[in-house]
């Protein structure tokens, strides 16, 4: 098994949970994993070839349908996440984080329009009389607007921390706090990380400008990372790393990882040469 594999199976674990991909117990191939996505769909069975990631892995088929999972879902899932593998892989990077955020953008997609289908059913059964109410209570809360157009980095490991970087174009402070907010409702694994820091820059009429950050726990991690936003004079954008602590300390080392990991997100947008952001540091799992 190469090292880019063992990272990365520790990388998945770390963010989607302990269990998420492990060795198959029903399979005496030492090769062949088992990948449980996120949610309530199904498990599937991968097999990672000896010279992975320098090939693709294999997706061989579903191992279970998840919990709940209705007459169909278990295809669906094995079928939606075989385009992932397909869309997202490129020779010598690893690839099941980003084929496992493809999949769960698949799937919102189709979720919605079934969502869509079931109102249209619900509404054409019961047609309620004129002056009927249903108490706002009885309504589930929902996210309000599209979610954030977030531009994802690849993973950054080191000794057993990993990190992530999202970024994206923002036009007000409310705006900005609205997106963190939308991120750390909508994604569980997100709201579960030791460390979520923020930082956004935003010119305003008049020649206004509004600069903010948030260490979230991890301090001065938030006015090192608008710093960098400086010097790389970046504006109308907002960047927030995501930390999952391995437990391992990493000193100030981990400073230089989470700007690394920030520009990262930034050159993937487009918002800075990629020679401008070189550098050293961790090892980068992911991404193409």
């Amino acid at each position: 098994m190469s090292e880019a594999l063992l990272d990365e199976i520790e990388a998945i674990n770390s963010i989607y949970g302990d269990n998420s991909l492990l060795h198959s117990a029903h399979d005496e191939d030492p090769s062949i994993f088992i990948l449980t996505l996120p949610g309530d769909t199904a498990s599937l069975r991968l097999q990672f070839p000896p010279n992975y990631p320098d090939v693709p892995p294999t997706v061989l088929s579903t191992h279970s349908s998840g919990a709940g999972g209705k007459r169909g879902t278990a295809a669906r899932d094995l079928a939606l996440f075989r385009d992932a593998v397909s869309d997202v892989y490129g020779p010598g990077q690893v690839c099941l984080f980003d084929a496992i955020e493809k999949v769960q953008e698949l799937l919102a997609v189709v979720k919605e329009g079934d969502n869509y289908e079931n109102e249209e059913d619900d509404a054409a059964a019961s047609s309620p009389h004129r002056g009927d109410t249903v108490p706002d209570e009885a309504a589930p809360v929902e996210l309000s607007g599209p979610p954030p157009p977030w531009t994802v980095s690849a993973l950054f490991i080191e000794s057993r921390s990993t990190f992530v970087a999202r970024c994206a174009p923002v036009t007000s402070p409310a705006q900005a706090t609205g997106f963190v907010a939308h991120l750390l409702a909508s994604d569980k694994r997100v709201r579960g990380a030791t460390h979520n820091i923020t930082a956004w820059r935003i010119r305003g009429p008049g020649g206004t400008s509004f600069q903010d950050c948030d260490d979230d726990g991890e301090t001065a991690a938030g006015g090192r990372l608008l710093h960098l936003m400086q010097l790389m004079d970046l504006w109308e954008t907002m960047v927030v790393v995501t930390r999952w602590y391995g437990g391992q300390k990493l000193g100030p080392r981990r400073f230089a990882l989470i700007n690394q990991t920030a520009r990262d997100a930034f050159v993937k947008a487009g918002l800075v040469r990629e020679e401008a952001a070189a550098g050293g540091g961790g090892k980068k799992k992911g991404g193409k």
